[in-house]
C-alpha cells in the first residue's frame, strides 16, 4: 500500500507526502461492503453449484410459475454481482465484446456487490455479529 502511495506522490507532484494519504472510514466501510458483497455472491453461487451441479444463472426465473421461481429471487439478487461478471468475463473472451460493454457491466455488477454487500453488514450489526 505504501508502494502505491509512492507511485501516486510521484506523478501528482513534489508537494505530496504519503503520509498525507489516508482513507476516510466512509471509503473504507464503502470498499469493505464492497468486497463483502462479492464475496457473499461468489459464495452463493458456488454453493448452489455445488449443490445442483449447474451453474446458477437468471435463466432460474424462466422456469414459470412455481414455488422455485419465487425461491429463486432473493437468490438471484445477491448472487447477481458474481453471475453478471462471470458472463461479462466469459462474453468478453468468447465474443470479443466491446470494452465499453465490459466496462459498464463491471460497474453495474460493483454497484450491486455494494448494495447487497450494504445490506449484509447492516444485517449482521443488527443481529449483533458485527462491531
Amino acid at each position: 500500500m505504501v508502494a502505491a502511495g509512492r507511485q501516486f506522490c510521484e506523478a501528482a507532484g513534489p508537494s505530496c507526502r504519503v503520509s498525507e494519504l489516508k482513507m476516510t472510514p466512509e471509503a473504507l466501510n464503502s470498499l469493505f461492503s464492497l468486497c463483502i458483497g462479492f464475496a457473499f455472491a461468489g459464495a452463493l453461487t458456488s454453493g448452489y453449484q455445488a449443490i445442483v451441479q449447474r451453474p446458477a444463472g437468471f435463466g432460474l426465473l424462466q422456469e414459470g410459475v412455481a414455488p422455485s421461481t419465487f425461491a429463486a429471487v432473493p437468490f438471484l439478487v445477491f448472487a447477481a454481482p458474481f453471475i453478471i461478471m462471470r458472463n461479462t468475463l466469459r462474453g468478453a473472451r468468447v465474443e470479443r465484446r466491446r470494452f465499453e460493454f465490459v466496462m459498464m457491466a463491471t460497474v453495474l455488477a460493483g454497484f450491486w456487490s455494494l448494495m447487497s454487500g450494504t445490506f449484509f453488514v447492516m444485517t449482521l450489526r443488527a443481529a449483533g455479529l458485527l462491531a
